[in-house]
């Protein structure tokens, strides 16, 4: 699959989202389901200037396909949407 096809997932690691546990966020790569890993490109972020308005939640924080914002991010919950926008878009997983 090429780049451009492929979920970006932004890891925010920020200070306060680093601190909250998007540390634990870095294997994310490695934990994916083995139908998930030719899908997905896992990169970081300095940070998402998410943490100011309360309106997307609580830090840790995670960006999908530049616009799906996961609050209270764990790996498991990143994986869910991950597993749900390939379901929307119609990727091959």
């Amino acid at each position: 699959m090429s780049e451009s096809n492929k979920i970006k997932v932004e890891i925010c690691l920020g200070t306060t989202c680093y601190v909250l546990g998007s540390f634990r966020l870095s294997t994310l790569e490695e934990q994916l389901p083995e139908d998930l890993r030719g899908v997905v490109d896992v990169v970081g972020s300095a940070c998402l200037d998410l943490c100011h308005d309360r309106n997307y939640g609580n830090a840790p924080f995670v960006r999908v396909n530049g616009d799906r914002i996961v609050d209270n991010a764990t790996v498991e919950k990143v994986i869910d949407v991950i597993r749900e926008e390939v379901t929307a878009g119609g990727k091959q997983a």
